[in-house]
């Protein structure tokens, strides 16, 4: 029994009716970092409604599948991939990427076998829609002729052609982390030589201290580098200075509109960080991110690691955390200042 006349029923339903649809969902929860406890390297990619996330474990493969970024540590999540001991690529594995290209999966990651000097960036494919399901096999080492150290490998496409990015050597020992780029044949094979196109340069890309080691005493550090696109612009967002320091932070090259991006001579160096600690905001060493779009399009997105409380290193303390971005009058990137741990975030435009 209600209490309403059936004339009120009818003007409710035709009020009803009416209504935006929607209009009585409950909105998203906000996002609140850090998305999950631990997880250094975060990626994430957007591919039929779902956001697709990972971060570096050390010893596998999980992938992580949410309808709502925000709602990262409650996602379904999977072990894809377990390496094979004694294999070339059975430890330090890191900075995991998986990628939707020519209608397969394919995941890109860092490791090595025995040797440290080893790391290379090795590539498994997958056919089925669904990553978390399907077969992962190897499509082998990515690496170019001259085939050096390389970790933080990333793919994105610009004028027509697909590229690899990454942190590697130029020779055959440890010191210094540069940029490197090549042209990608298909998703498992690079087409000729890399090209270097950013070295540790200024003062805040060379803390790096290696106390008690005996073949390397200091390290500079360009990694983790990072394609973003806007208009007809193009960037590289990448890591600077060693990540046990709290002095790790995000530098940015630019490449000249137009420019052949195989030329290093194409490419600027912004002469200060653009992302850096904020200890007021619990973040400390914020660095090896990835790039995102709200759901709607209207939001750029770019998710991070960090650690709570200085000193931390490189350690089991990296948390991801994700916040919206803007551009400046230039149109270059304004990643402002890390948002401070448990500020409420409206969810991503569209989710």
């Amino acid at each position: 029994m209600n209490c309403f006349s059936p004339t009120a029923l009818a003007a409710f339903a035709a009020i009803a009716s009416a209504w935006p649809l929607g209009a009585f969902a409950s909105s998203p929860a906000p996002l609140v970092n850090p998305l999950l406890p631990v997880g250094a390297d975060p990626w994430v990619t957007r591919h039929d409604g779902w956001y697709f996330h990972m971060h570096t474990t050390a010893n596998n493969l999980t992938l992580w599948k949410t309808r709502r970024i925000g709602e990262l540590a409650n996602a379904e999540k999977k072990v894809v991939w377990t390496p094979p001991p004694d294999s070339p690529y059975s430890k330090a594995i890191w900075a995991p990427e998986i990628h939707w290209l020519d209608g397969k999966w394919y995941i890109y990651f860092s490791a090595q076998g025995q040797d440290p000097k080893s790391h290379r960036v090795w590539v498994l494919e997958n056919s089925a829609p669904d990553p978390l399901t399907g077969d992962w096999r190897m499509k082998g080492k990515l690496a170019t002729p001259s085939d050096k150290w390389a970790i933080d490998g990333s793919v994105f496409e610009h004028g027509g052609r697909r590229y690899f990015i990454w942190s590697g050597w130029e020779g055959d020992k440890n010191g210094v982390q540069s940029i490197y780029l090549a042209l990608m044949k298909n998703p498992w094979t690079l087409e000729g030589e890399r090209v270097r196109i950013s070295t540790p340069t200024y003062p805040w890309e060379k803390f790096g201290e290696i106390p008690g080691d005996a073949d390397v005493s200091h390290l500079d550090v360009n990694e983790g580098p990072e394609a973003l696109v806007h208009g007809d612009r193009l960037f590289i967002a990448y890591s600077a200075s060693a990540c046990w320091t709290d002095h790790y932070c995000l530098g940015l090259l630019t490449a000249k509109v137009g420019g052949d991006i195989m030329d290093p001579a194409t490419w600027t160096k912004s002469p200060e960080p653009v992302l850096t600690t904020q200890s007021a905001a619990q973040a400390f060493a914020p660095g090896h991110h990835s790039f995102f779009k709200s759901p709607d399009g209207t939001e750029d997105w770019i998710l991070y690691h960090a650690n709570p409380q200085p000193g931390q290193g490189c350690g089991k303390f990296r948390s991801p955390r994700a916040q919206a971005f803007h551009w400046h009058s230039d149109g270059s990137p304004d990643f402002g200042h890390p948002v401070a741990l448990g500020t409420r975030l409206n969810a991503p435009s569209g989710e």
